[in-house]
């Protein structure tokens, strides 16, 4: 539909003339009018005979409420009186609102009272949008009313949304059962409820001078959809456009950062325990190719290296210059290397923002963008880029070759990935610092590791997001051909804003983040164990061509727990037709259990499991098998990793590739059987029912998000 922008831009100008920052009920009415979003009737009156003449006209019960643009909770000043009947009832609730808004503040101007049909019946529903400090404008979907707060049970989106993504947002609250009518009840509007989630979204996109944005209640009924009460909030300050690169020049930076040829290092040291001694040694020590050249005025060598007294002594071009001087010289130090055309400086130093030294900091962004710079740090341990044997820091050296590009904000994690992928062998592509982001962030590296060839998984710890629209919008692209997990830190609450909505509030808490980063196509960590488990495993499992999740087990307590956990995860235990149920009985004792969990029972021989697995291997109707293992002298743990092993082996050659996950139960010996499925393409976890199947989840919702699935 057309909508009446005009009528918008009037208000909204109005308001600012009037050096407002919100719309009175009734102006909030003729927002909603132009934009279609329906609402009861309703009028303005000035004294308590006209709230009469128009409570009459409305034929039943009304609301009753202030109208002032200085009191904007309407509820604390007592200015709300609901289900008024009769001529007396609505005299009285007039005298007694106004009286209450004087009490409440005596300087407030009063427009009058507004007189609105009740309505009632339906579902209450809150649908709103809100300015988020991340992502930008976002629209809000969930269970309304007086205990919205309280039950928080909604959902966020990115605005704007289309048709299909609104209808979404009914079916992704905990009570979208209620919405499809449950014990009986009609079903609600579904179509209405999603035009109005759209009108809302159009309208915030249209004016993003519009800050925050509620209708709650909404009362949704079979027939059709109402606001109850509309606030609009405007922006009271200018919000700043973040600076943005295209992805043309970021990669361009990005490349030479990532794949340089030559490297200068400025702070080099010859002095073992400086840092810039520590970043030399890497470099030198790691086999990097390429040129490496040490910048320090004190001297002429280091480690075999001619040694430079500034950047611009260094001959011919270099792509990347790595700093290891303290904070009080950077900025300087910066701009020479703009002056000698360097696109990109690593900075490891510390002593900027993270120490309230926000000012430095802001001096070091505009010097850089003066220069033409691109930063990746401060205060970061360095970076990794493993297939250009070049590591840049003054940690510990890592050089397995992988896929797995890895990311962190706290050098803390970032060593705790490095640890972790050298217990594993997890091969990597990249492990990068990002530190105070400054410059450089995520979607920076997503952009080039989406068009690196060596990386097929991109896993990111992150405490914030600096430009949350600018990473949604290049993992939307980057999701769709590699998988994405991120660790967001700070789940709970994250603190206390001003605001004068239930939707701003609502938009405090960590569900906007999961919401929007699942909008995204990402997978979600929620911790730092899954994180680094999703990054060695999706790799490794084959994308799973359809929902049917098939266990087989040798213990039945093992099987009860599996199934517990691809509940937890997702997953869809499949309903074995008959056929297939008498093939797997074929192979178990009569005392096992065909279904699914399918149990073999403990004392089964090798050529037990070998042949179930088989079976679930070579049915097309199965996508994908969680095994369970239970620690026996019949078949002893490597012989059934060998043989599970050699199963999937063959499997694979004959074109069948299928998601297969293990958990073992056990002696110690299930750790290296373990380690020896998952070096040959399955993901399997000694102790635990839990995490291969969150690894299978993963890959799951990684896949569906794909549209692979």
């Amino acid at each position: 539909m057309a909508y009446d922008t005009q009528t918008v831009r009037e208000i909204i100008d109005k308001v600012r003339a009037e050096d407002r920052s919100s719309l009175t009920a009734p102006e909030g009415r003729l927002v909603c009018e132009a934009y279609g979003i329906t609402t009861p009737g309703e009028g303005l009156a000035g004294s308590a005979d006209e709230a009469v003449r128009l409570a009459a006209g409305m034929g039943g019960p009304v609301v009753m409420k202030i109208v002032s643009p200085d009191i904007l909770h309407k509820t604390e000043a007592g200015g709300v009186r609901v289900d008024v009947h009769g001529d007396d009832a609505v005299r009285t609730a007039y005298t007694e609102i106004v009286e209450n808004a004087r009490a409440y503040s005596a300087d407030a101007a009063i427009d009058g009272v507004q007189v609105q049909q009740m309505l009632s019946g339906g579902q209450e529903v809150i649908i709103g949008a809100t300015t988020d400090p991340t992502f930008g404008k976002v629209v809000v979907f969930g269970l309304g009313g007086i205990l919205v707060e309280v039950l928080k049970d909604v959902t966020f989106r990115l605005a704007p949304v289309d048709d299909a993504t609104a209808g979404t947002m009914l079916s992704d609250i905990a009570a979208a059962e209620v919405l499809r009518g449950a014990r009986g009840a009609e079903p609600v509007d579904a179509a209405a409820l999603a035009g109005m989630i759209r009108r809302v979204s159009d309208l915030i996109t249209d004016f993003p001078e519009v800050r925050e944005l509620d209708l709650n209640p909404v009362f949704a009924r079979p027939d059709g959809a109402s606001a109850a009460d509309v606030r609009i909030l405007l922006e009271t300050e200018r919000v700043p456009e973040p600076v943005r690169y295209t992805d043309e020049e970021i990669l361009a930076t990005m490349t030479r950062m990532m794949q340089p040829r030559s490297v200068a290092v400025i702070g080099a040291s010859a002095e073992q325990g400086k840092i810039g001694n520590s970043v030399m040694r890497n470099l030198v020590d790691g086999g990097f190719a390429g040129e490496i050249h040490p910048v320090n005025p004190k001297a002429d060598e280091i480690l075999g290296r001619t040694a430079y007294p500034s950047v611009a002594d260094i001959p011919g071009e270099v792509d990347v210059a790595v700093f290891a001087v303290p904070a009080k010289f950077v900025v300087a130090s910066v701009a020479e290397v703009g002056r000698k055309g360097i696109p990109a400086a690593v900075l490891i130093p510390s002593g900027f923002a993270e120490t309230g030294n926000a000012d430095l900091q802001q001096e070091l962004v505009d010097t850089a963008r003066e220069h033409g710079v691109r930063l990746l740090g401060p205060n970061i341990y360095g970076y990794y880029s493993t297939h250009q044997d070049l590591c840049a820091t003054f940690c510990t050296p890592y050089d397995v070759k992988g896929g797995v590009a890895l990311t962190s904000q706290s050098g803390g994690i970032g060593m705790a990935i490095l640890g972790y992928a050298r217990t594993t062998g997890m091969g990597v592509s990249a492990i990068v610092g990002l530190g105070n982001k400054s410059d450089i962030d995520e979607d920076d590296l997503l952009t080039y590791f989406e068009s690196d060839d060596n990386t097929s998984c991109i896993a990111m710890h992150l405490e914030d997001l600096k430009d949350g629209r600018a990473f949604v919008e290049t993992a939307r692209r980057v999701t769709a051909t590699k998988p994405v997990v991120v660790l967001k830190a700070g789940r709970t609450e994250m603190g206390a804003r001003a605001a004068g909505s239930h939707t701003g509030a609502l938009a405090g808490d960590d569900k906007i983040y999961d919401d929007i980063l699942r909008q995204a196509g990402v997978v979600r960590a929620p911790g730092l164990n899954e994180m680094l488990d999703y990054s060695r495993g999706l790799p490794v499992l084959p994308t799973p061509k359809g929902e049917n999740v098939v266990i087989i087990t040798g213990a039945g307590g093992s099987g009860v727990l599996l199934s517990d956990a691809v509940v937890d995860n997702g997953l869809s235990l499949m309903e074995i037709p008959p056929d297939l149920d008498e093939s797997f009985r074929a192979f178990i004792p009569p005392f096992g259990a065909a279904g699914n969990p399918i149990d073999i029972t403990g004392g089964e021989p090798p050529s037990t499991y070998e042949a179930t697995i088989r079976l679930g291997l070579e049915d097309p109707r199965i996508h994908a098998l969680i095994l369970g293992y239970w620690h026996t002298i019949v078949t002893p743990p490597m012989v059934f990793a060998e043989l599970t092993a050699r199963v999937v082996a063959e499997a694979r050659a004959q074109g069948i590739d299928k998601p297969v996950v293990a958990s073992l139960a056990g002696d110690t010996e299930v750790e290296e059987a373990s380690e020896h499925l998952f070096r040959n393409g399955v993901v399997a976890y000694p102790y635990t029912t839990e995490r291969p199947v969150a690894v299978l989840g993963a890959k799951y919702r990684w896949a569906r998000s794909a549209g692979l699935v």
